[in-house]
């Protein structure tokens, strides 16, 4: 008879999670055990709570099934590394109501994790800033953890870069902190080649490695201001120039970083920068819960009248 093993039990649940449906025989030869040795490691973890359903006869097989008692999760390396990232942000504030149950979640991985990846997570929860609404966007975890062990060390990067519109080349950078929007993440580093601080997209990032160099840098930058920035204006061929009549506190609670730049001008009133199309703009600006105008330059001008007659038409 089998001896019951911890590591026996765990790769049989690891491959009921692998695939919907197996058929016994096709299980107990992977285990290399009998059907009846297979028959009684499934009710151990129905036991321990795992849903285990079976059926008997020629096509008999097993698959795990839902509800029951939430058992312990088995979870690879990328899986593990994306769960921290996730509780990471849930954590971090806001109004999921959700914080404290992610930060007791997040405790109890950190406790279990091998040391091999300890220093992945600890890495991304570093040097990782939320950039606005606290949703994590998707992205390829073999781009992102080298990255964010390389902003921690930290260690000069080298990877390769496609820009925009379509241009490839192999960047040399000091590596800062990792930035996320609702959408996409950001690295910002000091570029060597150019001399100068840079945003990068790290979905156009691929095969980043750390060349063991380290750096020692006296004068990072707001990182989640250059992004905002980048985000908001650089990109865009139009800016505007709009002022609200609300307090520069108040105006942050309507224009988000990757929106618009607040810049102060009184104590009563801000001067925002937004970029985009004119006909956006113009119904950004038509969007806002204060009296707006817009100072320059005239083709948003132009468009928010050609707005404000359109809806004065369709409402007469």
């Amino acid at each position: 008879m089998a001896v019951v093993t911890p590591a026996r039990l765990l790769r049989l649940l690891n491959l009921l999670s692998a695939r919907p449906w197996w058929a016994g025989p096709e299980l107990a030869e992977r285990l290399d055990v009998t059907e009846r040795t297979l028959r009684r490691d499934v009710t151990r973890l129905r036991g321990l709570g795992y849903p285990i359903e079976g059926t008997t006869g020629p096509y008999g097989g097993y698959r795990l099934g839902a509800a029951g008692h939430l058992p312990p999760l088995l979870l690879d390396d990328d899986e593990a590394v994306a769960v921290a990232v996730a509780l990471r942000s849930a954590s971090g504030g806001g109004a999921s109501g959700l914080e404290s149950a992610a930060l007791s979640a997040l405790t109890k991985l950190d406790q279990v994790l091998p040391v091999r990846l300890r220093e992945r997570i600890g890495a991304l929860r570093s040097v990782t800033v939320a950039l606005g609404p606290r949703q994590v966007p998707p992205v390829d975890l073999d781009v992102l953890v080298p990255v964010a062990v390389a902003c921690r060390r930290p260690e000069r990067l080298r990877f390769s870069y496609q820009a925009g519109d379509g241009t490839a080349s192999e960047r040399h950078v000091e590596p800062y902190r990792l930035v996320y929007t609702d959408r996409r993440w950001y690295l910002v580093a000091f570029d060597r080649d150019r001399d100068a601080w840079r945003t990068f997209r790290v979905d156009r990032m691929s095969g980043p490695h750390a060349t063991g160099v380290p750096f020692d840098r006296t004068d990072p930058p707001d990182a989640a201001a250059l992004v905002a920035h980048g985000v908001a204006l650089a990109v865009h061929s139009l800016q505007a120039r709009i002022r609200l009549h609300l307090p520069p506190e108040d105006a942050a609670r309507f224009i988000a970083p990757t929106d618009g730049v607040i810049e102060r001008e009184s104590a009563a009133t801000t001067i925002a920068r937004v970029g985009g199309d004119a006909d956006w703009i113009a119904g950004f600006v038509a969007g806002l819960p204060c009296r707006v105008e817009v100072l320059e330059p005239e083709e948003v001008r132009i468009e928010v009248r050609r707005l404000a007659g359109r809806l004065a038409r369709d409402h007469a």
